[in-house]
């Protein structure tokens, strides 16, 4: 494993596919928009960091790179001095410093003294799911916009949390759903809004997460649904914002069905695997492990760092504690009509996903293959990256990492939608949302596709995950109005201008421009 050195390219996670076009530095111009150079003299928005985990990694090489010039990087703030001090020295790095740039350093509890010490205009939140909600509360109430990674919070009472917060001090919350930005979403969205396929009548969801991506959230603190609100809140807030944003709908009606039936220790004893290390560090030859030596940056960040609050990144997928799902099917009726089925699953033997609308003029599908196939060096580790292996690529050479759109209408024949090139990771779509996390009230005309996302889409994201665990609780559908979101979930709230194109249950429109 290698550590990436260009920040464009640097996903958030270290064990998600990284397929050729990931590397990509330029795009194609219908996807990348034009921004106007910051006038002359103005200052800089001062930002603050609170996270420093691996997910900070891509804020802060915009922070000291690509978006230098629009805006500063100030202050850090987390638990962990150690996680603190390496994005430290890779700022300071980024930036020329010849050392550590010396940013100050501050704890959860000291979040408001530091955006008054340090004159913070926004912080960015990459801190574990279940803390969003009372940091971005706080983070407003002391003056400050925000930036914070998916999912939005994870529980209907942090949904209120942030409302609450946003109508008291009118500030501004920022979502990156970064999968908005990947051309092929995008493709996709503009086939809806077209009407080359009528109205939507249903949409079919599949994910696969491999055995190496998939296994991870079962390693760290995302096995623990009180932190992470499952998979279904964590990873599937980016898909149902995908839905809500191609249909411009919103969810009404929940019911889902899922289980742990793979990891953990219940399913290791039944399938008679034997004794397990406790740890990835150090195991030998053990294809579910994780060796945190074997890549700096996780070494510097969890194995460095374990001194200061035992976290431990490389925990055994088959141990005992795990109380997340790695299997789920949820159903969703939206409030215009048309029904999503959605399934996750986080042991497949490759990584991607496939996407069917169905309409009443004809049927779009997305295909995407990220990881073909998960193959094992000679020392029975896990390739992550196949596509620099000669020998992995030709093992996973019967599912090649790639992507196609095909619209059918009907009575016709099918035909192949153009996708074109995105920048960076996450589909081509991380550098593309950066520049309107940093940039946006420079850009050139407005976002024809409706890119942008902020608080309320974050809400209509995990309300799904919210409502589709209490469903498997009870066995029972459950209604977003039952939860009690149902106004702050709806699509066009009064005051809120939603841009792009009409709802699914409108029999869709061209694209605004």
């Amino acid at each position: 494993m290698t550590e990436p050195t260009d920040p464009r390219t640097l996903d958030q996670n270290p064990t998600a596919p990284r397929p050729p076009s990931a590397r990509r530095t330029q795009g194609d111009p219908s996807v990348v928009p034009t921004f106007a150079p910051p006038p002359p003299g103005r200052r800089r928005r001062r930002h603050a960091v609170v996270g420093t985990g691996h997910r900070a990694g891509m804020y802060v090489g915009a922070l000291t790179g690509d978006h230098a010039d629009v805006a500063e990087l100030v202050a850090w703030c987390d638990t962990n001095p150690a996680r603190m001090a390496y994005h430290d020295a890779q700022a300071g790095a980024a930036l020329g410093l010849g050392g550590p740039a010396g940013l100050p350093q501050y704890g959860p509890d000291d979040l408001e003294r530091m955006i008054v010490e340090e004159r913070v205009d926004v912080v960015v939140v990459t801190t574990p799911d279940a803390t969003h909600a009372d940091l971005v509360a706080r983070a407003l109430d002391a003056g400050a916009d925000v930036v914070v990674e998916k999912p939005l919070t994870t529980t209907v009472e942090g949904c209120r949390t942030i409302t609450r917060a946003v109508a008291r001090t009118g500030r501004d919350v920022v979502m990156t759903f970064n999968y908005r930005y990947a051309p092929r979403n995008s493709a996709l969205r503009e086939v809806i809004a077209s009407g080359e396929i009528g109205r939507v009548t249903s949409v079919h969801f599949e994910w696969a997460l491999d055995t190496v991506h998939g296994a991870d959230y079962f390693r760290r603190w995302h096995r623990d649904k009180r932190m992470s609100g499952g998979l279904l809140v964590h990873k599937s807030s980016h898909h149902v914002d995908l839905v809500n944003w191609w249909l411009q709908d919103v969810p009404a009606r929940v019911f889902a069905s899922g289980g742990l039936r793979f990891y953990g220790d219940a399913n290791a004893a039944e399938r008679g695997m034997g004794p397990r290390p406790e740890r990835g560090t150090g195991a030998q030859g053990d294809p579910w492990s994780l060796d945190l030596t074997r890549d700096p940056r996780l070494r510097a960040l969890y194995l460095d760092a374990e001194q200061h609050d035992g976290y431990r990144r490389d925990q055994d997928v088959f141990a005992p504690g795990i109380t997340i799902e790695d299997n789920m099917a949820v159903l969703v009726d939206y409030a215009g009509g048309a029904t999503l089925t959605y399934s996750l699953t986080a042991h497949s033997p490759w990584e991607g996903y496939r996407v069917t609308v169905n309409g009443t003029r004809g049927r779009a599908e997305l295909e995407v293959v990220e990881r073909g196939a998960v193959v094992l060096d000679d020392d029975g580790h896990a390739v992550l990256d196949p596509s620099a292996t000669p020998e992995a690529v030709q093992a996973a050479g019967g599912r090649p990492a790639g992507e196609r759109l095909l619209v059918q209408q009907h009575w016709g024949a099918a035909r192949e939608w153009p996708i074109p090139a995105g920048v960076g990771g996450h589909g081509g779509g991380d550098a593309i949302l950066l520049m309107d996390v940093f940039r946006r009230d420079l850009r050139e005309g407005p976002d024809r596709l409706g890119r942008a996302a902020g608080y309320r889409d974050g809400l209509r994201a995990v309300v799904v995950g919210i409502a589709a665990n209490r469903s498997m609780a009870t066995g029972l559908p459950v209604r977003v109005e039952d939860l009690g979101l149902a106004d702050d979930v709806a699509l066009t709230p009064a005051g809120e201008s939603v841009p792009g194109v009409a709802s699914s249950a409108a029999g869709g429109g061209m694209l605004d421009t």
